[in-house]
């Protein structure tokens, strides 16, 4: 999703140059918007479960979220490093995510496990493809904070589909 900065560079010593910087924080951008909603998704999944699994299912939900609340912050503060601004508004976050939209009408354990699954996959995708495009654009830091990401999504990814009999 190619965006457009809506603001100018903040003045940085760090040496990356600036072009590579803008098209770091246009590629990151969308990820933060990502890690936000699925952080609500998962708050969603969280508060309405309901089921024989209820507890266990009630307590990964919330360790979804804070994952993708820490995911949320580690993209926007990199944002911040090189000089963009995190854009990091609710608002912002509905426009940008990418993520499928969370049924708002499930209630079964098993319904949020594959909603919540979709989300993670979806949001893991998105990440890994950031790996590549912002080690391609010359800012291996951002490219590892990805990774770092992507091996989280990958683990709570697999905690979750675990509970898919």
């Amino acid at each position: 999703m190619a965006l457009k900065t809506k603001t100018p560079l903040h003045p940085t010593q760090n040496d990356l140059p600036a072009k590579t910087r803008t098209a770091v924080v246009e590629a990151l951008a969308p990820a933060l918007a990502a890690a936000m909603d699925l952080h609500a998704q998962a708050k969603t999944a969280h508060w309405n479960v309901k089921g024989p699994n209820f507890i266990s299912l009630h307590e990964l939900f919330d360790q979804v979220a804070e994952a993708a609340d820490g995911w949320a912050d580690l993209l926007a503060e990199r944002i911040v490093q090189l000089g963009g601004t995190a854009e990091g508004t609710l608002q912002v976050a509905t426009e940008r995510s990418g993520l499928p939209t969370y049924p708002l009408d499930i209630t079964q354990g098993s319904e949020h496990v594959s909603a919540l699954s979709r989300s993670l996959a979806a949001f893991g995708q998105q990440v890994r493809a950031l790996i590549d495009r912002t080690d391609e654009l010359g800012d291996k830091d951002s490219a590892d904070i990805c990774t770092e990401i992507s091996r989280a999504c990958d683990k709570l990814l697999w905690f979750v589909e675990a509970h898919n009999a």
